[in-house]
């Protein structure tokens, strides 16, 4: 399976948050252990930085985040033709519409966000942290 990893989950490993956190980091597990092939967008990696650099005040550790990030994520990138496609997307977030267009370029089976609402008119399914867990528990027996 092949999944795209918004930028929320990302942060809620990096950021501690709770009680978001748990799951979030099983994702990062399941995909250290190669039971799925976990993506993150370009885009996503530069608002990672963002959060990260606010949340540390070290250029220094942002970019090693990143690194690890990078070791364990494959990073699509953003097409001009997603960005085209987003604009008479029916996702009401530009920002959203084009990541779900990215994911669908990239041929990603869902997107793993927190924010289903915002990937309800997706045609790339949303799941939750917990449903892609169930979902990849069921699929690997």
């Amino acid at each position: 399976m092949r999944a795209l990893i918004d930028t929320c989950v990302i942060i809620d490993v990096l950021q501690d948050r709770q009680p978001f956190c748990r799951e979030a980091q099983n994702i990062f597990l399941c995909a250290a252990n190669n039971l799925f092939t976990g993506c993150i967008t370009a885009k996503s990696c530069t608002d990672i930085y963002y959060l990260s650099h606010r949340n540390t005040h070290s250029d220094k550790t942002s970019r090693e985040i990143l690194t690890k990030l990078f070791a364990l994520f494959e990073v699509l990138d953003t097409a001009g033709m997603d960005c085209r496609r987003a604009i008479p997307s029916p996702i009401a977030d530009f920002e959203d519409a084009v990541m779900a267009e990215t994911a669908a370029r990239a041929e990603a089976d869902c997107i793993i966000t927190r924010n289903l609402e915002d990937f309800k008119k997706s045609s790339i399914p949303a799941l939750s942290p917990a449903q892609f867990l169930e979902r990849l528990e069921k699929e690997n027996g």
